[in-house]
């Protein structure tokens, strides 16, 4: 299992929202260029890089997304409102290794499943759940899709890989969802990055026991940014 460091973007600022609640925002640096070659620095094998206004306002910061996939040589993962094909295009142009869908997995299948026969390798449907349910609209609203039905709708599209949040728990510090990480893994048969609410050492350890269901991928944002543990402390705990 590998450590991914989460960069998200809102107004050309580094930070992290509580819950995906604006009110809840903390600043963690004003230069996402330098904070990515941080993570570069320290051994990040990968970066998953969301664009909040994107995401929240329908403003996509397409250039400052460009700027962070170029400044940087390991693979960069691009998510938040991709929800019309043009864009993903736009940034796999821009050397993005992955798209992430979310919303568009609900609302719009037709520029997922397109997506999907394009780059079969390069795209991730985000599933960020409320409750079981699944939460769209940079998490404003919640659907009466639930999660395991998504992930199974999109495997069937040829979706190989799903990213999991529990809603309630992300920006927390509270611990990861581990039985619905597991219970999506199970049920859905397809590769797995988990995120939201990790915030301790023993946490990614737990996760690491879901390797072998197809959880390989762990997303952190918040415990690094706080110092709670170092990338590298992180990486020796996934192995």
């Amino acid at each position: 299992m590998i450590v991914v460091p989460a960069i998200d973007l809102r107004r050309g600022r580094v930070v992290r929202l509580k819950q995906g609640r604006l009110e809840d925002e903390t600043v963690y640096g004003s230069a996402p260029t330098l904070v990515a070659r941080r993570w570069e620095e320290e051994g990040a094998r990968r970066i998953h890089l969301v664009d909040l206004d994107a995401a929240l306002e329908s403003k996509p910061q397409r250039e400052v997304v460009a700027e962070v996939i170029a400044a940087v040589m390991i693979p960069v993962e691009v998510g938040g409102g991709l929800r019309v094909l043009e864009n993903a295009q736009r940034y796999r142009e821009n050397g993005a290794d992955r798209v992430i869908f979310g919303t568009a997995a609900v609302a719009r299948p037709g520029v997922v499943q397109e997506a999907v026969r394009l780059w079969p390798d390069a795209v991730a449907v985000a599933i960020d759940a409320k409750n079981g349910n699944v939460a769209v609209a940079g998490w404003n609203e919640v659907s009466t899709v639930r999660a395991e039905e998504l992930a199974s709708t999109v495997g069937s599209w040829g979706v190989r890989r799903i990213q999991y949040t529990d809603v309630v728990r992300d920006g927390t510090l509270v611990g990861p969802n581990l039985q619905g990480i597991e219970t999506i893994a199970r049920m859905s048969g397809l590769r797995v990055s988990a995120a939201g609410g990790v915030s301790t050492l023993e946490d990614i350890r737990r996760l690491r026991e879901l390797e072998p269901f197809g959880v390989d991928e762990v997303i952190v944002g918040k415990a690094l940014y706080e110092g709670r543990f170092t990338l590298a402390e992180a990486q020796a705990a996934a192995v």
